[in-house]
């Protein structure tokens, strides 16, 4: 076993709370130093295929290990890098960014239709999102107007899923993005008609992309197994979280994925200042007991 190797090896065991997928076993460790890695961090990008990141992400993280070396004048392998300097992100004032939405976003909710958005506003939940699916614009536009009106003279902040144009139109709070979206995405004119911007991301290749367009707010998951999308990625896994929000600390985070009520004070440790649910309200006998429950849960660690 070569140096890089025996390092791999090691970091994997300090940090397996951060296995998530399936560990990559390939060859591709012994490359790395010629593609110029030195040998501890040849180790580290190894040691996050061990550990089942994507490679893209398995990158992203040795180079930040590599420039924490570099500032703190020694490489150590216990600590994981999550100061956002070592990944190249700025935290101080941007222009242009989006508008600014609460730090705490408290309980999420993504609903299916209009009906349960007004049904969750007068619950008193905090933040909605609109997920409507249909190719029928005349369904969409009456949907989003339906659920605008639903929220007015209530305190909820209501995001409309994917459907930016209806949701300048209508004049929802903000719209919410996939990665799939981003490189359509008119940025540009949805920052201008001062919505709020949501994006999703799924690791950290994706944090950074979304970071550089300045939202409002970063969506991190999928936390545990979800069976309402298809994923890409592996379920993230409660140690990733912790990684990530201490990264991304600059920004407002939701948690979201597979996340009920018994998993509720654990995702909050992580210091998310909020979590997005479906099924822990939707699939409820008693919606909006859940959601109290749900939303008790919540602002007790806040």
């Amino acid at each position: 076993m070569n140096a890089s190797a025996d390092i791999a090896h090691t970091l994997v065991g300090l940090h397996a709370g951060m296995l998530a997928g399936e560990p990559r076993t390939d060859k591709l460790a012994a490359q790395d130093t010629l593609d110029g890695w030195d040998t501890e961090h040849a180790g580290v990008l190894q040691a996050c295929r061990l550990l089942g990141f994507l490679e893209h992400d398995a990158q992203c993280v040795a180079q930040a290990w590599r420039r924490q070396s570099q500032r703190i004048g020694q490489f150590s392998m216990a600590t994981w890098p999550t100061d956002p300097q070592d990944f190249g992100i700025s935290t101080g004032p941007r222009s242009p960014s989006f508008a600014p939405c609460p730090r705490h976003l408290g309980l999420y909710a993504v609903l299916p239709d209009a009906q349960w958005v007004g049904r969750m506003a007068q619950a008193g939940v905090k933040t909605l999102q609109l997920r409507f699916k249909s190719e029928d614009p005349d369904a969409i536009r009456q949907e989003v107007r339906l659920a605008v009106q639903a929220v007015r003279g209530t305190d909820a902040l209501l995001f409309i899923n994917d459907h930016w144009q209806v949701a300048i139109e209508e004049g929802a709070y903000g719209v919410h993005l996939g990665q799939e979206d981003m490189d359509d995405a008119p940025f540009e004119t949805i920052r201008l008609a001062d919505l709020r911007l949501g994006l999703s991301t799924h690791g950290y290749a994706e944090m950074l992309r979304a970071d550089a367009a300045s939202p409002s707010y970063l969506a991190l998951g999928a936390i545990f197994p979800t069976t309402l999308k298809r994923m890409a990625t592996a379920p993230q896994g409660l140690e990733r979280l912790k990684a990530y929000a201490a990264l991304m600390r600059h920004h407002p985070l939701v948690a979201i994925g597979g996340i009920d009520e018994a998993r509720m004070s654990a995702v909050m440790q992580s210091g998310v200042g909020s979590v997005a649910v479906v099924r822990a309200i939707t699939g409820a006998s008693h919606p909006e007991q859940a959601a109290r429950a749900l939303q008790q849960l919540i602002e007790g660690r806040l």
